[in-house]
């Protein structure tokens, strides 16, 4: 059987998010090279809808994908609330989708997983050799390039492209 390195990877980083449980979700995001998703998840509020609603899988962009965002988006200007609030939520999807669960999808779908966003559109999951790949609404794609991290009811992916609802990135 033939591991991804993305799997084998994650468990020194899943290791490191546990020692980390007993912080807030954004702290714990922050400490483990999510800086800006996780200011970016204070900012918008969406930590607050996090909480205490149930389960949830985020597909967070690693900090070397925010700093390929074009700098005249000012995600984080206060006037861009709602426009920060959709970016965030298209990250989130309800429920608890582990490495492992999302290719059993996978499996199960011929190859194809369509995930809800919590922001409310699509997310559409496929394999492109060991990896699992998202792609958004508009076509951009993503790679999980690390897997499995859990901080209370959270499930964590990295991947190394920010979605921005909305027209294709060019």
């Amino acid at each position: 059987m033939r591991f991804s390195p993305v799997l084998l990877r994650s468990g020194f980083f899943l290791l490191a998010c546990c020692l980390q449980a007993q912080q807030s979700q954004s702290s714990a995001l922050a400490a483990h090279g999510y800086q800006k998703f996780s200011e970016a998840l204070v900012r918008s509020e969406v930590h607050e809808s996090l909480k205490n609603a149930g389960d949830f899988t985020v597909f967070a962009p690693s900090d070397a994908a925010f700093q390929k965002l074009d700098a005249n988006l000012q995600l984080l200007d206060p006037r861009n609330l709602r426009k920060l609030k959709s970016l965030i939520s298209y990250h989130i999807i309800a429920g608890e989708f582990t490495a492992s669960r999302i290719l059993q999808a996978l499996c199960r779908g011929e190859g194809v997983v369509v995930f809800t966003t919590i922001q409310g559109d699509e997310l559409i999951a496929t394999m492109e050799g060991v990896d699992i790949v998202l792609m958004d609404c508009s076509g951009n794609k993503s790679r999980i390039v690390m897997a499995d991290a859990t901080t209370e009811n959270l499930v964590l992916h990295e991947i190394d492209r920010v979605f921005l609802p909305g027209p294709p990135i060019p």
